[in-house]
């Protein structure tokens, strides 16, 4: 979406939503300086226009279960369309994949996946290779620390403002 179609009050709403979506209303009209009408009003254009995604809680899943989370790079033999679209179907449907990344480079895509312990990671990688997708190879990286969490997106371009 061109950048012409977000005004500075929308990326206000934006950057103080990607840090509290929970806010109420009431405070979030009063953080971008706008009447509680007219920042819910932006905020379901907002909405409806697919610039707001989803509001989510993020979990500390590893003090609920055992959790180890691997960060797989993941190649092809080929690059086939049909078989990047089969193993699209495939990884949506395995809730164990919790982010996915078609990526450019070295490898064909970058997976986020959470299991219980490296025994049910093998598990997770052979079927990966051994399931006809055209997968050659997966390099898997085991998360030791998360340094810097995602906490939202720059929504303005730094080197913009900076020839202002």
């Amino acid at each position: 979406m061109p950048a012409k179609d977000v005004d500075r009050h929308d990326l206000r709403i934006l950057n103080v939503l990607q840090q509290d979506s929970r806010i109420t209303n009431q405070a979030l009209a009063e953080r971008v300086a706008l009447s509680p009408s007219a920042c819910l009003r932006r905020v379901r254009d907002l909405e409806a226009r697919g610039l707001i995604t989803g509001y989510r809680a993020q979990v500390a899943v590893d003090r609920i279960r055992s959790a180890t989370i691997v960060l797989a790079q993941v190649s092809f033999k080929q690059h086939a369309l049909e078989e990047f679209n089969d193993f699209d179907q495939r990884i949506l449907q395995m809730p164990e994949v919790v982010e996915a990344f078609r990526i450019s480079g070295a490898y064909d895509y970058m997976l986020r996946v959470i299991v219980s312990d490296v025994h049910e990671w093998k598990d997770v990688a052979r079927m990966l290779l051994g399931g006809g997708f055209g997968v050659e190879k997966i390099v898997s990286h085991f998360l030791m620390d998360e340094v810097k969490p995602f906490s939202g997106y720059p929504l303005v371009d730094n080197t913009a403002r900076k020839q202002d």
